[in-house]
């Protein structure tokens, strides 16, 4: 059967079937991904009306703490934490409960709705839940209102319960990519064993958070595989990538992205999951460039003051990116 074409879809049934509940054939949503250049206009616009209808025109802002930084026994080749990275960054052990307290303050300063405590591992020994459990339980004493989130590798049930207790709102972890290319990006855990942890963390009732990176060499199908493995997981958050190579890493010559390959890629993760936040996450100065203010057609998060290790634009001058494109940014917490 032919591939179908973009010109062959009806954007105001689509929208309208995307609204109701309804999921999108396969062949709609390569269409999607694939829409050409000159049509990727209609294709915002189309993504406007469902991202407005589910969350207005405001977006969310969210800061990244980089709680233990490059020690990670994984092989992941995106990332300059893990053990085959060259990549020169700061190396350093879990900060101690008053530095990551010190992070919620400095996020709720930078205007974020959302703090996400990041930790390089590949799965936290119950010591480390303890320590980060008080970290948590003092952030919430604090700041009730602040959205709180943890990405720390591989948990299991227990664990997760511990860190909900705890006060914990989200676990971030990513599935990355689709199952079929994962063993090109990671050989020391799997595409399933990510899989089991996202239904430890729904099992002990915290949200999900689960995206992935576009730009490692994937083919389309892949892209489309994992924009569909978010929506029959549930992910009341999905956090879209586009790699930024970083040198030092086996993935760190790559260049794979333009512009509107990333507005597509944000398109196709919308459409698909029409009521999970939507944020635009590391790569996004990079990649994106004069067009980001664009994204926020499709997304209605986004983070601002850097990533674990590269720079990102800091909450003012993002700020300015939103209200320029004609979207509000949601109100600060009080600090």
């Amino acid at each position: 059967m032919d591939a179908m074409k973009f010109k062959d879809l009806d954007l105001e049934e689509v929208v309208k079937r995307v609204l109701s509940g309804t999921q999108l054939d396969r062949p709609e949503a390569l269409a999607i991904l694939n829409c050409p250049d000159e049509n990727l206009d209609e294709l915002l616009a189309a993504t406007l009306r469902v991202r407005e209808a589910m969350f207005g025109r405001r977006v969310k802002i969210c800061v990244l703490r980089n709680a233990q930084s490059g020690i990670c026994p994984e092989d992941c080749g995106y990332c300059s934490q893990s053990r085959v990275s060259r990549a020169n960054i700061p190396v350093y052990r879990m900060q101690s409960v008053a530095e990551l307290c010190q992070g919620a303050r400095s996020a709720v300063e930078s205007g974020a709705q959302r703090y996400c405590i990041v930790a390089s591992m590949r799965g936290p020994t119950d010591r480390e839940i303890a320590h980060l459990a008080s970290a948590c339980e003092q952030i919430r004493v604090r700041y009730p209102k602040l959205e709180l989130c943890l990405s720390i590798g591989l948990l299991n049930l227990e664990q997760a319960r511990r860190l909900k207790d705890a006060g914990a709102d989200w676990i971030n972890h990513n599935l990355n990519t689709s199952r079929r290319f994962y063993p090109h990006i990671c050989s020391t855990h799997t595409w399933d064993d990510r899989v089991r942890t996202i239904e430890n963390v729904r099992a002990a009732d915290l949200l999900v958070c689960s995206g992935g990176i576009v730009g490692m060499g994937e083919s389309d199908d892949d892209v489309v595989d994992l924009a569909y493995a978010t929506r029959q997981l549930g992910a009341e958050s999905v956090p879209v990538n586009f790699l930024h190579p970083i040198p030092g890493t086996p993935l760190g010559d790559s260049s794979f992205l333009t512009p509107e390959r990333c507005l597509k890629a944000a398109c196709l993760f919308r459409m698909l999951n029409p009521r999970s936040e939507l944020r635009a996450a590391g790569g996004r100065e990079l990649n994106v460039g004069l067009r980001q203010g664009e994204l926020f057609n499709a997304v209605n998060s986004v983070f601002v003051n850097g990533y674990l290790t590269t720079a990102g634009w800091a909450y003012d001058r993002t700020r300015e990116l939103i209200e320029r494109a004609g979207f509000e940014v949601e109100p600060p917490l009080a600090p």
